[in-house]
């Protein structure tokens, strides 16, 4: 089992999202067959069955074992990862695009940015994984606590100096075995888990992350 998988076609995103398929393919973490699932889910065997076989053509379940109980064969499944991330590219023409508006200081355009992001590395992780191989990449994910509103806007300033004398240094376009990669710093508030309980911050309605 993976521990994530990338759905990229837009049948296996319908089926994925399904509210009774999304509690199967949550309970098949463990391998289990219709009849387990019918008893753990509250459902009939045989509605239970039927989303199986939906799930298993779209490539999000399979086949771990049958076991044989008399005359009957009793089919075992399990979930082929133990997390799905929908791909933009289910999404087709409509998918976000950070080339349409770039602007540093827009959420949106951050938003387009992280949509790519899954849709590359997806890509990469399916094509890998068809080969047997694994995907060089490096992730770093920090929390800041700003005084002011001043002091996030200097850093994000220092920040973008920074990355673009790394890029720099190391971006040579006439390597003759080079590489393309792709680096993307994103900076955010992180939502509230109580926006309920308390009071909106002056600026938490602005586009602006500065």
């Amino acid at each position: 089992m993976l521990d994530v998988a990338v759905i990229e076609e837009p049948a296996a995103a319908e089926s994925s999202l399904d509210p009774i398929r999304s509690r199967i393919l949550a309970a098949l973490a463990e391998p289990g067959s219709a009849a387990m699932l019918a008893g753990r889910l509250g459902l009939p065997r045989q509605k239970v069955n039927y989303h199986l076989k939906e799930l298993e053509r779209h490539g999000l379940v399979e086949l771990a074992e049958e076991r044989r109980k008399g005359n009957v064969t009793e089919r075992v499944y399990r979930a082929t990862a133990a997390s799905y991330v929908i791909s933009p590219s289910a999404l087709a023409a409509v998918s976000p695009d950070p080339a349409r508006s770039p602007d540093q200081l827009s959420a949106r355009w951050l938003l387009a940015l992280g949509a790519r992001l899954v849709q590359e590395v997806g890509s990469l992780l399916t094509g890998a994984a068809r080969a047997g191989q694994r995907v060089a990449s490096f992730g770093i994910d920090a929390e800041v606590r700003f005084a002011s509103a001043a002091d996030r806007a200097a850093f994000a300033e220092e920040l973008a100096q920074a990355v673009a004398g790394l890029v720099g240094r190391y971006h040579d376009e006439s390597a003759p075995q080079g590489r393309r990669h792709r680096v993307v710093v994103g900076l955010h508030q992180i939502p509230d888990p109580h926006p309920a309980t308390d009071s909106p911050r002056p600026d938490a309605a602005q586009e602006n992350p500065r």
